[in-house]
């Protein structure tokens, strides 16, 4: 947990840049700062707790093209990728978007990763100066039968063990789950027992189409994911999966998914706990039964409630894309939300109660949080 002498930034990634919120632990009065990388979508923004100061972003410029930039001053100057992620020469792919920028471990100082569409990783050993594909992954012998999800073929998710500097995990839209146990040399699918509806098998190898990956921070072998076809936890470093989306709302769409979504948040502190927004599936792709409603569970998916104390209900049509739900790592922690339509709503007490941050923003694409201890 973090101290009360602490300063909290919420960055919120859109389609016209970056926008940076600043609060104390307190979290009742907000300064806003941006748009940063003016003009350019940013797809996600992430803060490196190793140096406690820089912030990187996934920038899709139509000047610079598809790129990594950061910052080390919140913002005041930016620098971009002297040799951003590309393909080589004659693999006959071109990077379209940069979706998610991740940190390495704690203990790999530099390293950071970049996953694109076509889905592919990368890695940079420099800070995100300069970035080699990760070959192992990109040319995995099932590349050939990967399929895209409606968004495109795309690596969204990317998970560094805590606990182990060897493993690692990506979440790829409509593949699946793939893991490594030494540190990225080889790659193997892990979707047991994941259901693809669209598909005819309906449980194969690879080809289901996981939303959002993420691990608990206090249990590493502890995994979550939304999911196409519902919500998921893993507790043995996603060997097997279980469905937990019963409790959570039943779209109307051609398959009738139960827990269709696209983000997924997870507790800092309390293990168990995570936070979802449902969705109507396939076609409609606004929130579930009108209503513009987070659910959590605190028992890992045994059980749901629904958060809605201060949010908007009834006839809502909002919604949320995969990288715009987080929390933040205060006690208690903060839980905040992104629309397509510019808003960001936050809760100061784990969900209870909800307040607009704020509204007419440009699409948020995304929205993560950073603590800078004073």
């Amino acid at each position: 947990m973090v101290s009360k002498k602490a300063d909290l930034y919420v960055l919120a990634g859109t389609s016209k840049g970056a926008f940076i919120f600043q609060s104390d632990s307190r979290r009742q009065k907000w300064r806003i700062k941006g748009p940063f990388l003016r003009g350019s979508p940013v797809l996600h923004m992430a803060f490196d707790q190793r140096d406690a100061k820089t912030i990187y972003a996934a920038v899709n410029s139509g000047h610079f093209g598809p790129t990594v930039c950061w910052t080390k001053d919140l913002g005041r100057t930016w620098k971009n990728a002297e040799s951003p992620p590309r393909f080589a020469e004659g693999s006959g792919l071109t990077v379209a978007k940069v979706w998610h920028v991740e940190p390495g471990h704690a203990d790999e100082a530099g390293v950071v990763f970049a996953g694109v569409e076509p889905a592919a990783l990368f890695r940079s050993e420099d800070g995100a100066n300069a970035w080699k594909p990760v070959d192992s992954l990109n040319n995995h012998p099932t590349r050939s039968k990967w399929e895209p999800g409606g968004g495109g073929l795309c690596l969204h998710s990317i998970v560094v063990d805590p606990s182990n500097l060897k493993r690692m995990y990506v979440g790829i839209s409509a593949v699946g789950v793939f893991r490594s146990d030494d540190s990225g040399q080889t790659w193997n699918p892990k979707n047991n027992r994941v259901r693809a509806d669209f598909l005819a098998d309906k449980y194969p190898e690879f080809g289901q189409c996981v939303h959002k990956l993420l691990v608990d921070p206090n249990k590493p072998s502890h995994l979550y994911q939304q999911n196409h076809c519902g919500v998921y936890r893993s507790e043995d470093a996603a060997e097997s999966w279980i469905d937990v989306s019963k409790g959570l709302p039943t779209s109307k769409g051609e398959f009738s998914q139960t827990g269709f979504g696209f983000p997924l948040a997870v507790h800092p502190h309390k293990s168990g706990t995570i936070y979802v927004l449902p969705e109507e599936a396939d076609n409609f792709r606004a929130v579930a039964n009108r209503e513009f409603a987070i659910y959590t569970t605190s028992n890992a998916g045994k059980s749901w409630r629904k958060l809605t104390n201060g949010l908007p209900r009834g006839d809502v049509y909002l919604g949320c894309w995969r990288e715009g739900l987080a929390t933040d790592k205060m006690d208690p922690a903060g839980v905040y939300v992104g629309t397509r339509m510019g808003h960001i709503f936050y809760s100061a007490d784990e969900g209870r109660r909800w307040q607009m941050l704020a509204q007419w923003l440009p699409p948020v694409y995304s929205v993560s949080t950073a603590t800078v201890m004073r």
